[in-house]
């Protein structure tokens, strides 16, 4: 259990945007817009990434505080800042950080009007929502906190590392729609999650007279479930867990399944509207699982000293100790090896679009390339992307400008507003060299002149071959 939490508070330290890939959705230009929307209209017959370097994303990001706020210049101590921000955030703050690598992608237009596209990415994703109650518990102690409640249940966090093996198709059904579906396995490499947790903590003075406190723990239910985990404990050296984790990439790990569906529909010669909803399905957690469970409800009356800050250093490990082990021998900690499954973090992406200027492309019916249609020099729209989250669903309104320059440049600028920010303005410029396709996105650009500041900070860049003839 303990090796449990340090993976977990491991990851909790990872400088922490879900994965709203605003700037890259609908960019047809890039091959990796098919992945965000199944369903995108397909410009190229030919498609090969290149292998390591076709995508590359990062995102990481705070909903409520930023490196600068702890650690920038101020007039204020550490400890001063660090006490105003654990105040200031609420249990609704969260921490995120994701991560993908592509390993593989390639499609292909058959002799059907039908692309083709599969391949294989590596995906981390971890969220840690902001336990108030725990923090202050931890940082101020409980003098000043008699007869308060500390709610057990503001623990939430998961963290999953997962490879995913896809195939999709997409057609073209008529002049104004175009339809695609993607079939998904997930080999998932790495899980802890420790959701729904319910229970107090609770200091009183005692009315017996036996003690001054009373300590109580009520209706306490907290779950940590891991998969991949346990095992680990066996590996001698970093090279030996690496070896291990990166083995069950390759369909060794636990197993699921998903889809990925997606539609582009023109309302008219200049208004086209897009939709996906994407990952659709669900881990099977059954090998090297471990669940730790702590239930029950308990009074501890047989400490006397109040709760101290954490911040008083060494004089609080004694106290530490006892309370842990009274916790532990009132209400023990249950570890299962039963299995369990995990719902993938479902995502739904939409927009609608109004293209004016001049027509690149193919009109209505380019022969040489069915797929292709036209696109307008200029556009302006909108979009929304919300994410499945434990806590509910986090959501995301962009506008848009879009701008094609020449058969082989295209650029489109965003304004998003989100559960970081009302002013994330991001930029992803896409490039044609001959068949080699480039592309580079990323968003928050208003922050880089000092990145500390910034809550959430993306980057994707990637390189593919295109062949349209």
């Amino acid at each position: 259990m303990k090796n449990c939490c340090y993976v977990l508070f491991a990851l909790m330290a990872v400088v922490c945007n879900a994965q709203n890939k605003q700037v890259l959705y609908g960019l047809k230009e890039t091959p990796q817009s098919v992945l965000l929307n199944p369903g995108i209209e397909v410009p190229q017959k030919v498609h090969f990434g290149i292998p390591f370097l076709s995508q590359i994303h990062v995102n990481a990001g705070s909903s409520g505080v930023t490196v600068f706020d702890i650690f920038g210049a101020s007039d204020l101590d550490i400890n001063q800042r660090i006490r105003s921000k654990i105040f200031e955030l609420s249990d609704k703050d969260f921490f995120t950080a994701t991560q993908q690598l592509e390993l593989f992608n390639i499609g292909w237009r058959s002799k059907g009007d039908i692309y083709f596209s599969g391949g294989i990415y590596q995906e981390l994703d971890f969220i840690s929502y902001f336990p108030r109650d725990l923090a202050i518990l931890a940082w101020e102690g409980n003098r000043d906190y008699l007869d308060y409640p500390f709610d057990l249940g503001q623990l939430s966090v998961t963290a999953d590392l997962t490879t995913v093996y896809h195939f999709g198709v997409n057609k073209q059904l008529a002049n104004r729609l175009t339809v695609g579906v993607r079939g998904k396995v997930y080999s998932n490499m790495l899980n802890i999650s420790s959701t729904n947790n319910t229970g107090t903590f609770t200091t009183s003075l005692d009315t017996d007279g036996v003690n001054i406190y009373d300590h109580t723990v009520t209706d306490a239910n907290v779950t940590v479930q891991t998969s991949g985990v346990a095992s680990l404990e066996e590996k001698n050296g970093a090279g030996e867990v690496a070896g291990s984790v990166l083995g069950r990439a390759f369909f060794g790990g636990n197993l699921g399944v998903g889809i990925d569906i997606g539609a582009t529909y023109h309302v008219s010669d200049r208004i086209t509207a897009t939709a996906s909803v994407l990952d659709i399905g669900a881990v099977f957690h059954t090998k090297d699982v471990e669940t730790y469970n702590a239930e029950g409800s308990y009074t501890l009356n047989g400490i006397e000293l109040i709760f101290p800050p954490l911040n008083q250093g060494e004089a609080t490990i004694p106290y530490f100790g006892n309370l842990e082990d009274e916790i532990e021998e009132e209400i023990p900690i249950d570890t299962l090896t039963s299995g369990y499954t995990r719902w993938r973090p479902l995502k739904v992406n939409a927009s609608a679009e109004y293209g004016f200027g001049n027509i690149f492309g193919g009109g209505e019916c380019d022969c040489r390339n069915p797929g292709a249609s036209q696109t307008w020099q200029q556009a302006v729209g909108v979009q929304y992307y919300a994410i499945a989250r434990p806590k509910g669903p986090q959501m995301a309104g962009t506008i848009y400008y879009r701008r094609t320059f020449t058969e082989g440049l295209s650029a489109k600028a965003t304004y998003t507003v989100d559960s970081f920010s009302a002013s994330n303005v991001g930029l992803g410029v896409v490039a044609n060299v001959g068949k080699l396709n480039m592309f580079l996105a990323a968003d928050n650009l208003l922050t880089y002149g000092n990145i500390a500041k910034a809550k959430s900070v993306s980057l994707q860049l990637g390189f593919n071959i295109i062949i349209d003839e």
